[in-house]
């Protein structure tokens, strides 16, 4: 399974962005699509997760991000998508995305895939 990232950029504090995952090859086992992002100088840390049907199943989301970011998926585009509305300073990081065949919600190591990661970078 390949994924790619993309619609990172730069944005004022308090904009919008979406983000986009696009999977390829071997998607029909998936079971979880996933969002992490990663600051400078710190760890990697859970935004969001959905099941790869994006119906019906579990969803997750941090607390710092659960009223401004929404975690969606694209059926048609085979694509999981991340609205990320209401940007703080604090926001900027680079987001991947991950895959995996079971749920593995927030923990990280239950991933089998990820992207290469776009960065968001928001300006106050």
């Amino acid at each position: 399974v390949q994924l790619q990232a993309s619609g990172g950029g730069l944005v004022q504090a308090g904009g919008s962005l979406r983000l986009s995952c696009a999977a390829s090859g071997g998607t029909s086992n998936l079971y979880t699509m996933g969002w992490f992002r990663q600051a400078p100088g710190k760890e990697r840390e859970f935004v969001a997760a959905t099941t790869w049907s994006g119906s019906g199943g579990p969803q997750l989301s941090a607390d710092s991000v659960a009223e401004r970011f929404t975690i969606s998926r694209d059926r048609g585009k085979n694509m999981v998508l991340l609205q990320l509305n209401s940007l703080k300073a604090e926001d900027t990081a680079v987001y991947y995305c991950a895959a995996g065949d079971r749920w593995s919600g927030s923990h990280a190591p239950g991933y089998d895939y990820w992207g290469q990661g776009t960065l968001v970078t928001v300006s106050s």
